[in-house]
Order: structure tokens, then C-alpha cells, then sequence
């Protein structure tokens, strides 16, 4: 089953622009598709920015967020910030950010009592650990 939505305006704009950049650079059939992969490159490489300025940026980002792989995206970061939640009001003693590889971090934050650790990648934010 597909989920269709429906891409006009600004958004259509930018849409279109980048699949033609990229199918004029790639010949796999595989890829040419996949709007979501098109607007993540674009967003990430400030391309969508420098072609269509911010008001094609925001159209881009919205356009991403309905679809799944922005959905699943958003959804990781709610799981975590609601395990963030938990450490609200209570004294911070200890945090940290590790590079464990490239555009790859490790966040950790503790208090008295629960430590919390969330890897950030392009793949996301998750919940690695939670120590009581």
C-alpha cells in the first residue's frame, strides 16, 4: 500500500528541481525514485538553501516531515526527549558528547540516580542506555 500525498507550490518546486539534479548525475534506477533520499542530500548539503532560499528550504523540510522516513525521524526524537524528560528538575552531574565516528555522537547525561546515553547520526537519534 502507498501513501500518496499530495506536493504543490514551493514545495513541488523544489521537489522537482532536486530530482532533476540528481538524475542528471545518477543512473541508478534505484535511487531516481526516492524523493525522500533527494530532499535529506539536499537539506543536509545546504543545496535546497542556496538554490531556493530559505522560503524553499522550509517547503523542503515540511515536504520531508510527511514523508515516512522524516516521520520516522521525528518519532526518534520524540522517544528521546521524552526519556530526557525524566531528568527535568533534577541536578545535573555529568554530561558529555563523544565523536564515536564521523557525523556520529554520543550524548550522556546524568544526575543522582539515572544516567541517560542517545547516539545522534544521520540515521537519527536513539536511546543507547538507560542506567538507574
Amino acid at each position: 500500500m502507498t501513501n500518496a500525498i499530495a506536493v504543490s507550490g514551493e514545495a513541488a518546486e523544489v521537489a522537482l528541481g532536486e530530482a532533476q539534479a540528481v538524475l542528471a548525475m545518477v543512473q541508478d534506477d534505484e535511487r531516481r525514485g526516492r524523493l525522500a533520499e533527494l530532499l535529506e542530500l539536499g537539506l543536509q548539503t545546504g543545496r535546497i538553501r542556496a538554490q531556493y532560499g530559505p522560503g524553499g528550504e522550509q517547503a523542503a523540510l515540511r515536504l520531508f516531515r510527511k514523508l515516512p522516513r522524516g516521520q520516522e525521524l521525528s518519532e526518534s526524537a520524540r522517544e528521546v526527549s521524552g526519556a530526557l524528560a525524566s531528568l527535568v528538575g533534577k541536578p545535573l552531574t555529568g554530561a558529555r558528547i563523544e565523536a564515536t565516528g564521523p557525523g556520529t555522537f554520543l550524548v550522556s547525561l546524568s544526575t543522582d540516580g539515572i544516567e541517560l546515553s542517545a547516539r545522534l547520526d544521520r540515521n537519527g537519534v536513539r536511546l543507547t542506555s538507560v542506567g538507574l
